[in-house]
């Protein structure tokens, strides 16, 4: 596997002049975004490559984050703190955007008994910031169902990659043609687009054409390319000047609906629910 490399900028981040660039904690940054799901804890080496500084460097970040209480460390390896969190605490609970969909999440969960999230493009992943509180379990021998309340937080902040998934394809399809076909050529030349089940579309020709039907159809149906048994369907969240500012989908298995009936049966909803929250983002 490719190793990964952190951007010291993210790509659609605000410019700013050199002189006011702080070059230090631009790294220290891309030093504390190197810890992910894959890579958990690391020492210094694995920091430098995957932060692409010098080793030297990352060593003074990472002690530096640990005295902050950022990182927690036995020495030579380091992993993240508790601490962190206060980051999407904080952007949850400030951020119009997650307390403007939740009511609107929690609905459609009752309503239709499946699970709803909303999410927003980072790079090359998406980021959950709202998902339904409320989640439907079948009993084994599929007579009964049952709603669990979820802790509020759990799930939220996953980050999933962008090419394999429904929001993915739709945050996509909304840049401009120009822009979308570059991030689809800057994946291919740098490490190309990650196969992640059988039914995962990797070749950069087919995907184009996929978005290219998104941004005609106006929603997106994926269905076990991020993860088997996984079906989803994605539609864009607009604000009043027309602008995409996020996705919304629900996500079902393919043994429960298929890919016709989400589109016949879900759809709907989901276009009536970003209507409504039009006015609100």
């Amino acid at each position: 596997m490719p190793v990964k490399t952190t951007r010291l900028t993210s790509p659609g981040a605000l410019p700013i002049a050199k002189a006011d660039m702080i070059e230090g904690m631009a790294k220290g940054m891309a030093v504390l975004e190197s810890f992910d799901t894959q890579r958990q804890r690391l020492n210094a080496t694995l920091a430098a490559e995957r932060a692409g500084i010098t080793r030297a460097a990352a060593r003074r970040h990472l002690l530096t984050l640990a005295h902050l209480g950022y990182l927690e460390t036995d020495g030579s390896y380091f992993w993240l703190a508790a601490k962190v969190l206060r980051f999407s605490g904080s952007y949850l609970a400030t951020s119009r955007l997650p307390r403007a969909v939740q009511p609107t999440l929690n609905r459609l969960a009752v309503q239709t008994r499946a699970s709803f999230s909303v999410v927003v493009l980072d790079g090359d992943e998406v980021v959950i910031v709202a998902r339904s509180d409320v989640e439907w379990r079948r009993s084994p021998d599929e007579k009964t169902v049952s709603a669990k309340l979820l802790a509020y937080g759990l799930h939220l902040g996953a980050r999933l990659p962008t090419h394999a998934t429904s929001t993915g394809r739709v945050l996509l399809a909304a840049k401009p043609e120009g822009e979308a076909s570059a991030w689809l050529k800057n994946r291919s030349e740098n490490g190309g687009l990650a196969r992640l089940t059988l039914h995962t579309v990797t070749d950069p020709s087919q995907l184009s054409q996929l978005i290219d039907r998104v941004r005609i159809d106006d929603f997106s149906v994926i269905s076990e390319e991020h993860e088997l048994d996984v079906l989803a369907l994605a539609v864009p969240l607009r604000d009043m000047q027309g602008r995409t500012v996020a996705a919304l989908n629900v996500v079902s298995s393919p043994q429960r609906l298929t890919a016709e009936t989400l589109r016949r049966e879900l759809l709907p909803l989901l276009l009536d629910a970003a209507r409504e929250l039009r006015p609100l983002l």
